[in-house]
């Protein structure tokens, strides 16, 4: 995959974090990513708080990547933007911005699937950060995160098959709920994960049985719940004295299933070409036991750097230059949306 190409400015803002990225084919220039800490009061994502940063932080978000880059407006050739989904305030701000840019400056813009850019990031090249691109297609991706639990066979950069999925809850939400109970900061998931390193896993919750490959969280929060509940009963100071157990053990049960279907994927479609992606993607046990299990199949394996699990431009950038190539060019018409169109 070339590293020259057309200069991208990529732009990111489905969630709370605003993020923008200045691309030259998929060699990366800039990657910079403003986070809203406000909603770490409210113990989740507030969407008009969020909306209104993105608002104040779109433009100097820009230029603070124009500058890391080496670059000014009129040396870009396109800009690529989230178009869904995600939350439409959100949306909304980004999308709007990128169609205002590309107007004034009289370039061409294309729209990104959010969860398609995640998938797509490994075919970025960052000095330092990314180094080893994924030589092509097809792969087998995970794709995990708060909103998306989903394993998919990308076939081409606009051919997703979806192999299996959550039918409720996203691991990434689990994740967050059982921090939740625990008393734990937000996000959750980073929490347990530290927590985990310094215990055990000794508590065990029922697993729900899944047809196929497809994934459920709901039914495995509640059982988390109970069995907190009833080791509380007995004894009452269990999840503060034992709460990096709690931490492993449920790490432990949140990603088991992940690690089950995604070796049943792999011998199924016989791909032995294996990526990660999604926020989720960053949690230290999830990776070093699909590293285990990829020395074991001799698997060729794809893992994120920690900078492009989490929501970032780069990874828009990405699935621009493929859309960039096709010439699948935007109309101003476009609108953001909040949903997701899934392809078969």
């Amino acid at each position: 995959m070339t590293r020259s190409g057309p200069i991208l400015l990529a732009i990111e803002s489905s969630c709370d974090d605003t993020s923008v990225a200045v691309l030259d084919g998929f060699h990366v220039l800039a990657n910079v990513v403003h986070s809203q800490v406000i909603h770490e009061q409210y113990g989740g994502v507030v969407p008009e708080l969020a909306s209104r940063a993105h608002t104040e932080a779109i433009l100097p978000t820009v230029k603070a990547a124009l500058r890391r880059a080496a670059k000014q407006f009129q040396d870009l050739d396109g800009i690529a933007v989230t178009q869904g989904p995600g939350l439409l305030g959100s949306l909304l701000v980004g999308h709007s911005f990128a169609k205002s840019l590309a107007l004034s400056l009289e370039i061409p813009y294309v729209n990104v699937d959010h969860m398609e850019a995640h998938m797509l990031a490994h075919f970025l090249y960052e000095p330092g950060i990314q180094d080893k691109p994924i030589p092509g297609f097809p792969y087998l991706c995970l794709t995990v995160s708060g909103g998306h639990t989903q394993l998919v066979q990308v076939n081409d950069w606009n051919d997703f098959h979806v192999l299996g999925e959550t039918q409720d809850d996203a691991v990434g939400e689990a994740f967050d709920k059982a921090a939740k109970l625990l008393s734990l900061s937000y996000p959750g998931g980073p929490e347990i994960d530290r927590l985990a390193q310094g215990g055990e896993s000794v508590f065990h919750f029922s697993q729900p049985q899944m047809p196929d490959l497809q994934f459920s969280y709901s039914g495995l929060k509640t059982s988390i719940l109970r069995s907190m509940q009833k080791e509380v009963k007995e004894h009452p100071q269990s999840l503060d004295t034992q709460l990096a157990d709690w931490c492993a053990s449920i790490q432990v049960a949140l990603i088991t299933p992940l690690l089950e279907g995604l070796s049943q994927a792999a011998e199924l479609v016989g791909i032995q070409r294996i990526a990660l992606a999604g926020g989720v993607s960053a949690n230290s046990y999830l990776r070093s036991q699909v590293q285990k299990m990829a020395d074991a199949k001799d698997w060729e394996l794809y893992l994120p750097p920690f900078s492009y699990t989490t929501d970032n431009a780069a990874m828009v950038g990405a699935a621009g230059q493929f859309a960039w190539s096709a010439s699948r060019f935007a109309e101003m018409k476009d609108a953001a949306q909040p949903k997701r169109v899934v392809h078969a």
